[in-house]
């Protein structure tokens, strides 16, 4: 790779973190969460974009980051102030700030009208030139003052000596060179803030034969107005850092000689100005977004950290796999051996089997990440929904701290996307509906990430109407998705929305309509080993619950035995192991029982049986119960012929390899070589896939 494009790459990396801080410190200062502190966060997040972008000629973005940092740059100073006119601006801004990042990696285009609208008002703010008046000067000949992209050229011109002005004395390293700064990109930013007058000092230059073409010899010497903000021009040298010290200083009078850069400085990239996309959203001020509780205030101080490519921590992940692998087939000979459990051999395994234990928990935190990083995407999908609906939406964000595998967090965006897409347009009502319903105007969708059983659980709710359960019904009969005399109770109608096709849109727009939304959600779940539950009340709301495990790579298990066959229950959903009394197995109905245990009534669940692996439940006295918690918060009593063990394994999925088995969630290698299938117990949870299974085989 080119080294100038994997310092562009680590700069588009750091923006990603820098545009999501600035999202993040503005909510929370509309949110009234936010303090000084704040405020120079984002002053900065937008200052380091600006910095980078220049240094790699984006100049459209480095013409919009401008203009933004100066009115945060009149917030910080205490010269505007933040109400939440101006904080809607500020994300709006932040929103279209995101577009010229993703246009600068190639992965988009920025509507330039929406662009110019925005720069307009933050120009009204900081009462300087609107954009309009200078892009009407692009390409123009007839203005001097402009080049053919309708930017000033670098010429500084000295006037009188003002008094106290400032002197500023840049010495670049040779380490901000090998990073790829330029001194006159430093030159032309000061140039933005004043008049400057620019001084060479060449005095430390060698001769030419003792010339070494990595270090740096020369200084700059720059004289600014007194009325320059000092911390404007500090901030300046923010992106560089010590790479770039600098001296500044008061000094009467004085000027240097004048210097013409021109001639210089590097083109500014090519950037057209066209007419804005038609249909393409334009934000308003109808979403409000509040941060988790959890998150706000003072950040900690982040400890020393590396980028390392993805590919080799999947790498190592995939030999940490391997190695859990080994080491269990490793211990299963040792056993069959019949070497005793005091030997040294055995001590000696059982330390091998806590050291991969560790180094599989150490591994598995360097890929565990918070799902902050997919909920700071959706406060913009909300304003723009909000926009495009007409409603008034509050956010509300839950749990962001959340950790879970990045492979499952990458996976995420798509369903929640979807999701609250069906929240805003679906769910809740517009404000002069709720105003009828006596509802406040602004309707509330919550995103929330918590842990449960062992698994990550992402609820969508919303307070809204709910499902209409007798217009999903007609619809679903008049599409011909169920018969019109089907029997089917609320959870079975709510289910059918997600059915390929279906929708309750009456017509189409940009957001819903063409019955691709809902059923995208549920096999993309499905795919991660999840599953989603409904939950509405008509006139209150709905609550979407997704259910997905933590880690696709291993888990600790029970191995078991049902109908022959060897499975693994995920120790996680598993509460207890006991073997019932004949007096705690009460019949229920003419086929099911109940477990008496702990002053409940559990329902009992036959696992041969629920997975097709036998016909006749056995006598629930003569094997194992394992007590499980399902992800709606019930107890189920699943019914095991023996257990053989608890045991570390290694995830590997059954759908990749073979195809999507009911009741199975994937597949593992035991320390005999032997393949066993890691049950889905929340499916086994479910008594009407016994049911069903039942069905097939009389």
């Amino acid at each position: 790779m080119d080294p100038m494009d994997a310092i562009k790459q680590t700069y588009f990396q750091e923006c990603d973190e820098l545009l999501a801080s600035l999202e993040e410190g503005l909510l929370a200062l509309e949110a009234g969460e936010g303090d000084s502190d704040t405020i120079n966060a984002v002053f900065r997040a937008v200052h380091s974009v600006k910095g980078g972008a220049g240094a790699f000629g984006f100049e459209a973005m480095v013409e919009f980051a401008h203009v933004f940092e100066t009115s945060l740059d009149l917030m910080r100073s205490g010269k505007l102030d933040p109400d939440p006119d101006v904080l809607k601006l500020m994300l709006r801004a932040s929103d279209v700030l995101v577009d010229h990042v993703q246009a600068a990696k190639g992965e988009g285009v920025v509507d330039e009208g929406r662009s110019h609208a925005i720069l307009d008002e933050l120009a009204a703010l900081t009462n300087s030139e609107p954009l309009a008046s200078r892009a009407s000067a692009v390409g123009s000949s007839a203005d001097p003052a402009t080049d053919e992209w309708g930017f000033a050229p670098l010429k500084f011109e000295l006037d009188e000596p003002a008094t106290a002005t400032w002197r500023l004395v840049m010495r670049p390293t040779a380490a901000m060179y090998a990073k790829g700064h330029d001194a006159l990109l430093f030159l032309r930013e000061l140039s933005r803030l004043g008049e400057i007058s620019v001084t060479m000092d060449a005095s430390t230059l060698p001769a030419f034969a003792d010339l070494n073409p990595e270090n740096a010899y020369i200084c700059w010497s720059v004289e600014l107005p007194g009325t320059v903000d000092e911390t404007a021009i500090r901030d300046v040298f923010d992106f560089v850092g010590d790479d770039c010290p600098i001296e500044l200083s008061r000094a009467e009078g004085g000027s240097a000689p004048m210097i013409d850069l021109t001639d210089f400085l590097p083109p500014p990239a090519q950037q057209s100005i066209n007419e804005p996309e038609h249909g393409a959203p334009v934000v308003d001020d109808k979403a409000v977004v509040v941060p988790d509780k959890a998150t706000k205030g003072a950040a900690p101080s982040a400890g020393a950290t590396i980028r390392v490519d993805l590919e080799r921590v999947d790498r190592m992940i995939d030999l940490v796999g391997e190695l859990v692998i080994n080491q269990a087939m490793l211990a299963q000979r040792v056993t069959e051996s019949g070497v005793g459990r005091s030997s040294t051999i055995a001590m000696g395994l059982d330390e091998l089997e806590q050291l991969t234990r560790e180094i599989q928990d150490s591994v598995m935190a360097i890929r565990a990440q918070p799902v902050k990083s997919v909920f700071q995407r959706m406060p913009r999908l909300v304003r723009e929904a909000a926009s495009a609906t007409g409603k008034q939406v509050r956010l509300v964000m839950e749990g962001e701290g959340t950790e879970v595998d990045k492979t499952v967090i990458e996976r995420l965006s798509d369903p929640i996307t979807h999701m609250l897409r069906n929240a805003i347009d679906h769910g809740l009502e517009s404000p002069e509906e709720r105003a009828r319903a006596g509802k406040p105007e602004e309707g509330t969708v919550r995103l929330a990430a918590l842990h449960r059983s062992g698994r990550i659980i992402i609820e969508v709710s919303d307070d809204g109407k709910g499902i209409n359960r007798p217009k999903v019904r007609e619809i679903a009969v008049a599409k011909g998705l169920i018969a019109a005399d089907a029997p089917l109770t609320d959870d079975e109608i709510d289910n059918l929305i997600f059915l390929p096709g279906f929708s309750t849109a009456s017509a189409i727009s940009n957001l819903s309509g063409r019955g691709v939304g809902m059923d995208v959600v549920k096999r993309s779940i499905q795919a991660l080993g999840g599953r989603i539950v409904i939950a509405s009340q008509p006139g209150k709301g709905s609550v979407f619950t997704l259910s997905l495990p933590l880690t696709l790579a291993v888990l600790d298990g029970m191995v078991i035995t049902a109908g022959e066959q060897t499975l693994v229950a995920p120790l996680t959903a598993i509460v207890e192991t006991l073997r019932p009394k004949p007096e705690e197995v009460r019949p229920l109905g003419p086929t099911g029982a109940v477990l008496a245990t702990r002053g409940m009534h559990v329902p009992l669940i036959d696992i041969g049986v629920a997975l097709g692996l036998r016909t006749t439940p056995i006598d629930p006295t003569t094997g194992v119960i394992l007590l499980v918690d399902g992800e709606g918060g019930g107890r189920a009593a699943l019914v095991a012929d023996e257990i053989q063990g608890q045991r570390q394994v290694v995830i590997k999925s059954l759908e990749a390899n073979y195809q999507r088995v009911e009741g199975v969630a994937a597949a593992t290698i035991l320390g005999d070589g032997r393949v066993a299938l890691i049950l889905d117990v929340d499916a086994v949870f479910d008594k009407r896939l016994g049911e069903r299974q039942l069905a097939k085989a009389s």
